[in-house]
């Protein structure tokens, strides 16, 4: 059974005259490593910071575990967050500060500090200060301390601001690993869409407070996929002609009654003379596949032509 984890429902928040989310609706599921998407200014930070407890809705509610309202102060205990810049003390070792946050959120025994360490590979950083870590390990750090309480939820905004190519790789392996081995469900927010998409399995789209799509990595993929775009008079006879004629399955019928033909990529004049022959009407037949920032930057394109 799929259990919802974090679920916003008609969301709206307003700081004064800026409407920052727009009746936004979305969920997280036990098990997601959810990529939220959207430019700089997109709403991202806000809605985390309504998740977090950090700031109260203009408009809807927020459930946490399937509770809302009085029941989220607990829920929230579940819950370990980065949001924007981390706090660190750079004049203390990993060690001590996570020693200054354990004793701050009264977290009982100090093994919980080596566990965490020892996760995000800062164990034997000794009496090293956090100011002559790279960002790479700084991140690892300001992880380590969400890691504290042994979190169900990990919330991160924009964890991947600043980091090199070795610190990407190391960070996404890590959060592969926590939610594989650990089963820990993650919220990764950033604008990076080409770096979410090796490690997200479902995705939100954020453009100007407005959640565009939600959309699973297996969906994304698909409409991404190098194919020839169909758009006929007659769909199901169309669909036939395909699996009968051509021998393939190999194709999806979109929402808005395009065929996304996967095979037959090089040979559309193949495809156009079986379905003239059999008096199919073709509007538009096309090599078609966008990269995943073509696709981001289409659906954002079309929202602002709409």
């Amino acid at each position: 059974m799929n259990v919802t984890v974090f679920e916003a429902i008609n969301i709206t928040k307003k700081y004064r005259n800026t409407l920052a989310l727009n009746q936004v609706s979305m969920s997280v599921m036990q098990g997601d490593i959810y990529g939220f998407i959207g430019e700089n200014g997109a709403g991202k930070t806000t809605m985390i910071r309504l998740l977090t407890g950090l700031a109260e809705p203009t408009t809807g509610k927020i459930a946490l575990f399937g509770e809302s309202n009085k029941k989220l102060a607990k829920q929230r205990e579940r819950i370990g967050c980065i949001i924007e810049s981390p706090s660190l003390y750079l004049d203390m070792t990993a060690y001590e500060n996570l020693e200054v946050q354990r004793l701050q959120r009264g977290i009982p025994g100090k093994g919980c500090i080596d566990n965490a360490l020892a996760l995000v590979g800062l164990k034997d950083t000794g009496k090293k200060k956090a100011k002559d870590f790279s960002l790479g390990m700084r991140q690892r750090l300001a992880l380590a301390i969400a890691l504290l309480g042994n979190p169900e939820f990990l919330v991160l905004d924009e964890p991947i601001n600043g980091l090199d190519p070795t610190g990407i790789i190391e960070l996404r392996n890590l959060l592969k690993s926590l939610n594989k081995e650990r089963g820990i469900t993650i919220l990764i927010s950033s604008h990076i869409l080409t770096e979410l998409h090796q490690l997200a399995n479902r995705y939100g789209i954020l453009h100007e407070g407005k959640l565009l799509q939600e959309i699973t990595a297996t969906e994304l993929d698909k409409r991404c996929k190098k194919h020839l775009l169909l758009q006929v008079n007659d769909v199901a006879a169309a669909s036939v002609l395909l699996e009968s004629k051509l021998n393939t399955s190999n194709f999806s019928v979109m929402p808005d009654k395009s065929i996304h033909l996967y095979d037959y990529v090089e040979n559309a004049g193949k495809v156009s003379a079986l379905l003239s022959a059999n008096n199919i009407t073709i509007y538009q037949l096309a090599q078609s596949g966008d990269s995943l920032e073509t696709y981001y930057t289409n659906l954002i394109g079309g929202c602002q032509n709409d």
